[in-house]
């Protein structure tokens, strides 16, 4: 039996940990542990425990613990994946073999202007422009410059998971919109400058041209076998679309190769006018692999957990374009 840890991870990991279990031969038994004691992944664990709440050193030290007292093979992170890829000798020198990338490579992608910086030379791929800023007033210079060149504007903090940070940036508000309308992530020039002057300086900010057309998330994983890569194109809907487009697989390619990504990733690309534009590199398993997994059968979770214990999974794509969707289902967690 492999023992399997998965330390705060999002709800959709559900399905994630349900194919990584899909196993021929020795079974996969998953240890959960989450901030939210009632999340829906305790329903697919076999183990559930609280997650530790503290930060740095001392939940690196935690993790270590909880890893011997119950006897983990496999470390799954999510939270502080930073932090645990800089100790990574800590858990192979005590027999646990960890699903991140090495620290220096997962440093230099959670800095996506680095990350821009590393792959801008590839004639390959096409990469916004942008400005780094850290006062109100640089924000403004770089809001106006870019503006005047590109038209919509947004910003992101530069280390940012899930775009949280994310925002557009509107000339004016619009009073109907805000009280009578969902707002969504738009924010006035000038109230967005009043709030960066209350925090400066702030940590580096991302200034670049807004991207209106659709997002193309494209799940990956290097194998002996090959890359495998699914491109899902999102939009306003639940449904997406798997569409093989050989430029967008050959920017891909291209990523992966200068990068060096050994494990689940996802990269995602922006349309512009139909133009992709690279966005960013997660360097996990995404909320929506579950939907790329279905699309083509093929189970990346227990492929890369495999990879991970030394045993090659043999897998087969068809290059077939299709249109896939997910409804939510009730359960009961206790």
């Amino acid at each position: 039996m492999i023992r399997v840890w998965f330390n705060h991870w999002f709800s959709t990991s559900y399905r994630l940990i349900e194919l990584m279990k899909e196993n021929e031969g020795e079974k996969i038994w998953v240890i959960g542990t989450n901030k939210q004691s009632n999340s829906v992944i305790r329903n697919v664990c076999d183990e559930w425990y609280s997650e530790p709440v503290t930060d740095g050193e001392a939940y690196v030290e935690d993790c270590v613990r909880f890893c011997l007292e119950h006897r983990i093979d496999v470390f799954v992170p999510r939270r502080k994946m930073l932090d645990i890829s800089r100790n990574m000798d800590r858990f192979r020198g005590i027999g646990i073999r960890v699903m991140a990338e090495d620290y220096s490579r997962l440093e230099l992608l959670a800095d996506k202007a680095r990350t821009y910086d590393l792959l801008r030379g590839r004639e390959e791929l096409t990469i916004p422009a942008y400005r780094i800023v850290n006062t109100a007033r640089e924000f403004e210079q770089a809001y106006l410059e870019l503006k005047d060149m590109y038209g919509q504007i947004c910003v992101k903090f530069v280390l940012d998971e899930g775009g949280m940070s994310f925002r557009k940036i509107s000339e004016r508000e619009n009073p109907w919109q805000m009280l009578k309308m969902y707002a969504g992530n738009a924010v006035p020039f000038a109230k967005y400058r009043e709030w960066l002057k209350a925090i400066e300086p702030f940590d580096s900010l991302m200034v670049m041209p807004y991207l209106p057309g659709k997002e193309i998330s494209v799940d990956c994983l290097s194998t002996p076998q090959g890359l495998i890569a699914i491109p899902r194109y999102k939009g306003g809907a639940r449904h997406e679309e798997i569409i093989y487009d050989d430029n967008i697989l050959n920017m891909v390619a291209c990523v992966m190769e200068t990068t060096g990504l050994e494990y689940p990733c996802n990269i995602q690309f922006k349309l512009k006018e139909d133009r992709p534009f690279l966005l960013e590199i997660n360097t996990r398993m995404s909320g929506g692999l579950q939907m790329s997994c279905l699309a083509t059968g093929i189970n990346i979770p227990n492929i890369a957990l495999n990879k991970l214990l030394g045993k090659e999974i043999p897998w087969s794509l068809e290059k077939k374009n299709s249109i896939v969707s997910y409804i939510e289902l009730p359960q009961m967690i206790r």
